[in-house]
């Protein structure tokens, strides 16, 4: 019997953001910065920050507006991915978000990438797609960035913010969205962008020991994470492309990881791509790593600006170090 061949369509999204906010010149109150420094340094004007929300809060939020977005009830989705690095448990919250969702049809498992772990996600679910396995897919971006900032390190606390989007994916016998992606990962660089564990031997009896200890705040060598994204997020960018066998020419919109405009800004530049076609909401919303993503995607697509049929590039990038990239076409 002939296999039949399945492709991916994403054919809805949804985001949620905590209703508190914190600008820039809030922050100069706590740390010594100003609100210039911040916008020329970063591009960020603002942050939304989660004050009792949890961070299944958040991700049970936007996935419900992108299973009603797609017409669907939580009862139809057959898998639910969670990127995140800050879950509610340390043993997942993919599980306890397809609970609050009513998905009781659906498996749940977390994945972790920081802020390439939408990208990461979304490549894992077209997988499952393609084999027919499972015929709809919720993908979710979330992180609660605020709970690991050392707000007394400017050089960190003005960057993060807490969100989370999601994209409904589907199996589909007639269209092949999803052209083309590519992921990498480079962990002799991991010491440039961490929220490391640290710990104190204790012994347990005469002749035992442990280590037990807690994770720190984020720390980041913003230097090297600046000059790794500018180098190998346009090299990931155009082996995607390659795969899709298209040219930044075909691209309607590149939305990249909300990382700093200037990272934007250059990987931009350095593909010849237009400013008007690059998506940034940075200004509003500061990095919320996994989530920055479907954030902007729901975003651009709420106002208009992406319609069905459009192409678009998408490439996260962070902590691991990780890098990845997507190529799809928006919609049915």
């Amino acid at each position: 019997m002939e296999q039949i061949k399945r492709g991916v369509t994403i054919i809805s999204s949804g985001s949620a953001t905590s209703p508190q906010i914190l600008d820039n010149h809030d922050l100069s109150k706590i740390v010594d910065t100003s609100d210039d420094w911040i916008k020329t340094r970063t591009g960020i004007q603002k942050r939304h920050i989660c004050s009792s929300e949890s961070l299944c809060d958040l991700a049970v939020k936007a996935g419900e507006k992108a299973i009603l977005n797609a017409g669907l009830t939580s009862e139809d989705i057959d898998m639910i991915i969670l990127a995140t690095s800050t879950p509610d448990d340390l043993f997942g919250s993919a599980s306890k978000v397809q609970g609050m969702l009513g998905a009781y049809r659906a498996v749940a498992f977390d994945l972790t990438a920081a802020c390439s772990g939408f990208v990461f996600a979304l490549n894992t679910a077209s997988q499952f797609l393609r084999n027919g396995v499972y015929q709809n897919i919720l993908v979710v971006g979330a992180d609660c960035l605020s709970r690991w900032v050392d707000w007394r390190d400017r050089t960190t606390c003005v960057l993060f913010g807490d969100g989370a989007g999601a994209v409904v994916c589907q199996s589909s016998e007639e269209k092949d969205n999803l052209l083309g992606f590519e992921m990498c990962s480079n962990g002799t660089l991991n010491g440039c962008l961490n929220l490391a564990f640290t710990g104190e031997t204790q012994k347990l009896g005469n002749n035992h020991q442990v280590t037990q200890g807690k994770y720190n705040p984020i720390t980041m060598n913003g230097r090297e994470v600046y000059r790794f994204a500018v180098n190998k997020v346009p090299e990931v960018i155009e082996k995607a492309l390659y795969k899709a066998d298209l040219t930044t020419e075909k691209i309607d919109w590149l939305i990249l990881h909300q990382a700093n405009q200037r990272i934007l800004d250059a990987v931009a530049e350095r593909l010849n791509i237009p400013k008007w076609k690059v998506i940034s909401n940075l200004s509003e919303y500061g990095n919320t790593s996994a989530a920055s993503i479907p954030i902007a995607l729901d975003e651009a697509v709420s106002k208009g600006k992406i319609r069905t049929g459009d192409t678009i590039v998408t490439s996260g990038f962070g902590a691991g170090l990780t890098w990845g990239a997507t190529v799809f076409r928006w919609g049915f």
